[in-house]
């Protein structure tokens, strides 16, 4: 029997794919080649049906035990074996599965802000030619649909950031010493400290990651008419392409988004407006995870001076 001994279990968007490029260079670790396998997401197949794309994505996970351990069997004599699925921290079901399996799994979570996370996460999936919504918070108004209707986790924007909800369930089944938490701007302000921080945790040798490697980031796509019809027949692309081997709709797709991101430019802001109006719907839940970590969180609340990456851009 193969399970990984360390897991990084959230949170999406911030900063969990680069962490993953940054952990696979150390010597003492070996990390899936799959960066999600999403494995601990349901009990055996994923659903078949959800949001735009979901079903090709669903086709992606590792859900059969025997594959699961394959993924970790590679790894040489003496390594640490581990992970990365954002999504297992928002999922509580996930949780109780992990702790049946690998009780004494490592786990490591980073925490970002939930409304810059879920105005992250809105603008990926838009980026992506999937989100049909061209407003921020007109997509977070349509969560409790989607969810009703079987949207998958990444497209619940607002409940993937109430942290304080679901470290508090992770602390009922496990030890808080098996349990790292990091803030997503030390990983990208210092981030051989937090590398660092991270490979003391696990019991492996400090110092030799000396970066963050830059993954994942999301491409600037203006909202033109051309860009519209592309991303429909992506969308359109996602709901009939699973039926289609894979060699074919990556074929069919790859054209879509390269003429998507053809342009250049910054990424939307997060408007004062914005920022206003979402988090509210977090405020209570901060409160909590105060409450549950004993660590201030009192700067997510702050208005009037907003992130400084947010700042710059």
């Amino acid at each position: 029997m193969t399970l990984p001994d360390f897991l990084v279990i959230g949170v999406p968007k911030a900063g969990t794919t680069a962490l993953h490029a940054a952990l696979v260079r150390h010597p003492d670790l070996y990390l899936s080649a799959v960066k999600e396998p999403k494995y601990f997401l349901s009990d055996g197949p994923p659903p078949a049906q959800g949001g735009p794309g979901d079903a090709q994505t669903y086709q992606e996970h590792v859900w059969r035990r025997a594959d699961y351990e394959a993924l970790f069997a590679p790894a040489p004599p003496g390594t640490l074996t581990g992970e990365a699925t954002p999504f297992y921290l928002y999922d509580l079901d996930a949780q109780a599965r992990i702790k049946r399996a690998v009780p004494d799994a490592k786990l490591i979570v980073v925490l970002r802000n939930p409304v810059d996370r879920a105005h992250s996460n809105w603008y990926h999936l838009w980026a992506a030619g999937l989100e049909p919504e061209r407003s921020f918070v007109a997509a977070c108004d349509a969560e409790p649909a989607r969810r009703a209707a079987g949207w998958a986790h990444f497209w619940h924007y607002l409940g993937q950031g109430r942290y304080g909800e679901q470290l508090q369930h992770l602390f009922t089944l496990f030890d808080r010493e098996q349990v790292l938490l990091m803030r997503y701007r030390d990983l990208r302000d210092t981030p051989v400290e937090a590398l660092d921080r991270v490979c003391a945790f696990l019991g492996v040798r400090t110092g030799l990651l000396g970066a963050v490697p830059s993954e994942n980031v999301t491409p600037y796509v203006p909202d033109t008419p051309l860009n519209t019809v592309l991303r429909t027949a992506l969308r359109v692309g996602g709901t009939f392409g699973q039926h289609f081997p894979v060699p074919l709709r990556l074929a069919a797709r790859g054209p879509l988004l390269t003429a998507l991101h053809r342009q250049k430019g910054p990424r939307p802001r997060l408007t004062a407006d914005e920022r206003a109006t979402i988090l509210p719907w977090f405020t209570e839940d901060i409160a909590l995870l105060e409450k549950v970590t004993e660590e201030s969180f009192q700067d997510w609340l702050d208005l009037e001076n907003p992130p400084e990456h947010h700042r710059r851009r």
